[in-house]
């Protein structure tokens, strides 16, 4: 199941081939709890271990399920080790430095889970489409992003990069539903159905930058998110089994004096 959702680095993203609607096999929603003690204890592992550290990317149209992933998945973890990271419209500071020093300082230290809602290829995404960079400056950024996660994976960083994939009718269902709930009102900006007007530009953009950087040190992972709840199941167990493979070890207790 997870083999089908990564993008293959040297092949194309083809998200038009991809149904963001598709179930996987899963007939209903699932219980997570199992999962979700497993993830718990590994959790523990790494940040008990020290040594490594992961960093799930989240990226997606606007009502792909950001905040309702990071809400679903991440909620039994202990917070002591894990670090949520929004990155908005930057600050005046921020676009005095270089486009990665807002991103870097972010990075999970070891023993963390650092999760961004959004990230560095706002800088390959929104740039481009917006057109607040020319080609020449966002071509050139993908070996930059290329080599900065090759630089993280080697320095003990495991990348879990996932692109929530929604449908552009869902997508309208949810600012539908946004506009009539209290509760959610404040979520609907102006800028989401300004971008939602360039649906098609921003679907190239991603494909394109999905097939530049999906790398074997940090491939992309395209997960269908028209259902919650399959996209909740297959992010958790993605994490699950890349957590499993990191096998984190609690470290041996000191020698007495």
């Amino acid at each position: 199941m997870l083999d089908e959702l990564r993008v293959p680095p040297g092949h194309k993203a083809e998200l038009s081939e991809r149904d963001p609607g598709q179930k996987l096999g899963l007939e209903k929603p699932v219980d997570l709890s199992a999962e979700g003690a497993a993830l718990l204890d590994l959790q523990d592992r790494l940040w008990a271990e020290a040594r490594r550290s992961v960093l799930v990317v989240l990226q997606g149209m606007d009502a792909s399920g950001k905040d309702g992933t990071i809400r679903h998945v991440f909620t039994g973890l202990n917070p002591h080790g894990c670090r949520v990271t929004d990155f908005k419209q930057p600050s005046a500071t921020e676009l005095a430095q270089d486009y990665l020093w807002r991103i870097h300082s972010a990075c999970p230290a070891r023993g963390q889970i650092g999760i961004w809602n959004r990230s560095h290829y706002e800088d390959v995404v929104a740039t481009r489409v917006r057109g607040l960079t020319s080609e020449h400056v966002w071509r050139r950024r993908y070996q930059h992003l290329r080599e900065f996660e090759r630089m993280l994976h080697a320095e003990g960083t495991t990348i879990i990069k996932l692109f929530l994939h929604i449908s552009f009718e869902e997508q309208g269902k949810r600012f539908e539903k946004r506009a009539h709930d209290p509760t959610k009102q404040w979520k609907l900006q102006p800028s989401d159905l300004a971008d939602r007007s360039h649906w098609n530009a921003y679907t190239k953009a991603y494909e394109e930058a999905l097939t530049e950087t999906s790398t074997e040190w940090a491939p992309w992972h395209v997960i269908p998110a028209d259902r919650k709840w399959v996209r909740n199941a297959i992010v958790t167990r993605l994490l699950l089994h890349t957590l499993q493979e990191l096998h984190p070890q609690f470290p041996e207790p000191p020698a007495p004096a």
